[in-house]
């Protein structure tokens, strides 16, 4: 079998991809069908099964579930991870954990719930996928990973590829992808969970120390180099350890707030914990002596741009709210 050829039995395939508006409705369940075989078995809990399953988007279809999922809610009465335990996700992983630092800055602002605007090549080949991240994005939107949001289309006169918006499809995906991020840090788990009890309890020194000793080997693991957007790969990195923090704070990356887009911001789920605004900002030697003004020009952007307007506006008073700047020159970091 080829997918374009002549020398094989069955070849020059059409193929039906994410955007492709064929058959939209017939990859899953509407929410129609599902809310209907709700009402069946007398099952109330829409919304909860609406956040955990409901993502898929193929074409003009939207709100398309997850058949696999439905039916084994149906069943077992719960809501739980069905379809992603299916399978051990090892291919998903290990294209994630060893690719280069863009793509994995890229995939922490997924997990914080952010959108991903790409290039992609929806005709996935796969021998392209250990030398191409258009195809690794392929790869998660063909398996049920990601959805496509928005995307362009060829026009003509321009050369450039069409840009793709992605996201992780749905709670059941994003909490599969929070597994699979912890266990990548297993093996310092025990500096993982410093770094997060420094962080809740306004520990600078704790913070900074957790950086010193963990930033060579992880780093050193994630062979960082020279990057050409720094910037990125330790907003990815920081997002990452973050992923413990689900079940306390609601985690945003990049979204406008005040007079400016922040970088991270943790609104917390429960008064009793702070709110927190997050800064990133890599060393200029040609604009800055050393790495306290870099933080102190990071903390002057948050305040500067008001980042805090989005937390305040949900409740939570100024008093409330603490700002944090990340300083970064090569392996160095200072927090402040």
């Amino acid at each position: 079998m080829s997918k374009e050829s002549i020398f094989s039995d069955l070849n020059n395939l059409e193929v039906v991809t994410a955007t492709s508006d064929k058959y939209g409705d017939a990859f899953g369940f509407t929410e129609e069908e599902v809310f209907a075989a709700m009402d069946a078995f007398g099952l109330e809990d829409k919304q909860g099964v609406k956040e955990w399953y409901n993502g898929f988007i193929f074409g003009k279809a939207k709100d398309i579930y997850n058949p696999w999922s439905v039916l084994n809610y149906l069943d077992k009465k719960k809501v739980d991870i069905y379809w992603a335990d299916t399978s051990s996700n090892s291919l998903v992983g290990k294209l994630i954990r060893e690719g280069d630092e863009g793509l994995r800055s890229s995939f922490g602002i997924l997990l914080a719930g952010g959108r991903l605007v790409t290039a992609m090549d929806e005709q996935i080949i796969y021998d392209q996928l250990d030398g191409s991240e258009e195809a690794i994005w392929s790869l998660l939107v063909a398996g049920g990973y990601l959805k496509v949001v928005e995307h362009e289309e060829y026009r003509t006169g321009y050369v450039t590829a069409p840009k793709y918006g992605l996201e992780l499809t749905d709670l059941e995906v994003i909490v599969m992808f929070q597994k699979m991020v912890r266990g990548w840090f297993s093996s310092v788990r025990r500096e993982y969970n410093g770094f997060i009890k420094a962080l809740l309890l306004d520990d600078l020194d704790g913070m900074n120390a957790y950086m010193e000793r963990v930033a060579r080997q992880t780093f050193s693991f994630f062979d960082t180099g020279r990057y050409v957007q720094p910037e990125r790969f330790y907003h990815g990195f920081v997002l990452g350890l973050m992923v413990e923090l689900q079940d306390r704070y609601r985690i945003t990356s990049n979204r406008e707030s005040g007079l400016g887009r922040y970088d991270i911001m943790l609104e917390p789920l429960s008064l009793e914990d702070p709110g927190v605004v997050i800064g990133f900002k890599v060393f200029d030697p040609k604009k800055e002596k050393d790495l306290k003004e870099t933080v102190e020009n990071a903390l002057a952007q948050i305040r500067e741009k008001r980042y805090e307007t989005g937390l305040q506006m949900r409740g939570i008073p100024a008093e409330r709210i603490r700002r944090y700047g990340f300083a970064f020159a090569g392996k160095a970091v200072l927090i402040g």
